[in-house]
């Protein structure tokens, strides 16, 4: 069974595990005043133990503001342990280069729950056929397939064909250390410059001695080696480390049985798994696994959702400026897969609750605000939506009207149209968002 295969059969799992898990939510709110789980599971948690050399040494770097141009600007800096490895302040992007005057391009992601996170794919499942597939042919492939409408609790996850998986908005690293080399070198975020430039810098880092102890002297005089090496004990202390990973937020331990929800807090889990609702847990998925994994409420999978134009970036002065996500300008292999553009991935909502800056241009910096834009966009657009001078609402203004049509109008809340009645009412806004906190980690469990 190849890498793909077993992907897609751990989302149809999922997605079955989901529709189970919708079903038994329904009616919380009435049923179970007191709050408590009903169906109380044992989730698996990652296995706690020291971390290994590798980590410590990945621990160091992650830390090191050294590395930047700055000197002042490290991993950590806008993956903040504080802020669930998310930004640390309020703005839409965090600033970087060498003076700490450059706008990142998106908002910054958070680091956590990637452990799980699978390779970027397109298509079909190839079943035991192990010719390699290319991108652009899982691509031909997915075209030929309609889309399924995703609905909580639904299979239509499983059965769309639209990319899945990677790291970053737009998926174009695979893996933890491909990852960490993108900011290093960024001009705007820690501007490291170029390999040789952080390859001296590594040389001369106050814990070189743990580089010469796992690899031996001679990783000091292969500089491509000593940088792979160094993203590899990154991406290993993000493994290790279980602040990473906590799965400590109130939503684990109702699932355990070990804590209650509030009135608000269990109708918000109800309007969230409602397909005819609000809808969210169509792409949030927050069902445990049928072998106990925590639920990570995402589906992996890429959606263009239509998020308004950011004024507040400065790549977005430029009018013919798209950050077209997918199709590029950051990722640059599948450019002509159009049918992709303005598909970014869907986040994890763990934490969302601490953040200040949502969708990948960080447009909004509210959670009230996100709700308004699930609920009104199609029906009440000028809520969510500038104007021109002449008074047209620019729905969809930060993406070219020749990619409109990649936009999903089909999943609920997204079916609706101008002059329908909202999915949902005031109420069903204020109790998703009591809901959205109980994901925040570092709740202390009744028992």
């Amino acid at each position: 069974m190849n890498r793909c295969t077993m992907w897609l059969l751990g989302a149809g799992l999922l997605c079955l595990a989901g529709a189970v898990f919708a079903v038994e939510t329904q009616g919380f709110a009435e049923a179970i005043p007191a709050g408590a789980n009903p169906n109380p599971v044992r989730l698996m948690r990652p296995p706690v133990a020291p971390l290994s050399a590798m980590a410590q040494l990945g621990r160091e770097i992650f830390y090191d503001a050294s590395l930047s141009s700055s000197g002042s600007l490290s991993c950590a800096s806008c993956h903040s342990p504080d802020h669930a490895y998310g930004p640390p302040n309020d703005g839409p992007v965090m600033l970087g280069g060498a003076n700490l005057a450059q706008q990142g391009a998106r908002a910054v992601p958070s680091l956590t729950y990637l452990e799980r996170q699978p390779n970027f794919s397109i298509g079909s499942d190839k079943g035991d056929d192990d010719n390699i597939v290319d991108l652009a042919q899982m691509a031909a492939i997915g075209q030929q397939a309609v889309r399924a409408t995703k609905t909580a609790g639904g299979s239509g996850a499983s059965a769309n064909i639209v990319p899945q998986g990677g790291l970053f908005w737009d998926g174009r690293a695979d893996t933890l250390q491909d990852q960490a080399l993108f900011p290093l070198l960024d001009p705007n975020e820690m501007d490291g410059g170029s390999a040789e430039i952080v390859a001296d810098k590594l040389r001369r880092a106050p814990y070189v001695q743990r580089f010469v102890e796992l690899f031996g002297a001679g990783v000091l005089r292969n500089q491509r080696l000593l940088i792979a090496e160094e993203m590899f004990a990154v991406a290993r202390y993000q493994v290790e480390e279980v602040s990473f990973h906590p799965y400590t937020s109130k939503y684990d331990y109702w699932l355990e049985g070990k804590a209650r929800l509030s009135e608000s807090e269990l109708r918000g889990l109800q309007v969230f798994n409602d397909p005819d609702k609000a809808n969210c847990a169509g792409c949030h998925t927050s069902a445990p696994t049928r072998d106990g994994l925590p639920p990570l409420f995402t589906d992996h999978q890429y959606e263009a959702l239509g998020a308004p134009r950011n004024a507040a970036l400065a790549g977005n002065r430029d009018p013919d400026h798209f950050d077209l996500g997918v199709c590029g300008p950051h990722r640059t292999d599948i450019p002509e897969q159009t049918q992709y553009c303005g598909m970014f991935l869907t986040p994890t909502l763990r934490n969302a609750a601490t953040r200040h800056a949502f969708f990948h241009n960080g447009v909004f910096s509210t959670l009230e605000q996100v709700l308004d834009f699930y609920n009104f966009r199609d029906t009440n657009p000028e809520k969510v939506f500038p104007r021109a001078a002449d008074g047209t609402v620019l729905k969809y203004n930060d993406l070219p009207q020749k990619h409109h049509a990649n936009v999903d109008v089909s999943d609920p809340p997204f079916d609706r149209h101008p002059g329908d009645k909202p999915a949902m009412t005031e109420q069903d806004e204020a109790d998703i968002i009591a809901f959205l906190k109980t994901l925040t980690d570092g709740y202390k469990p009744e028992n």
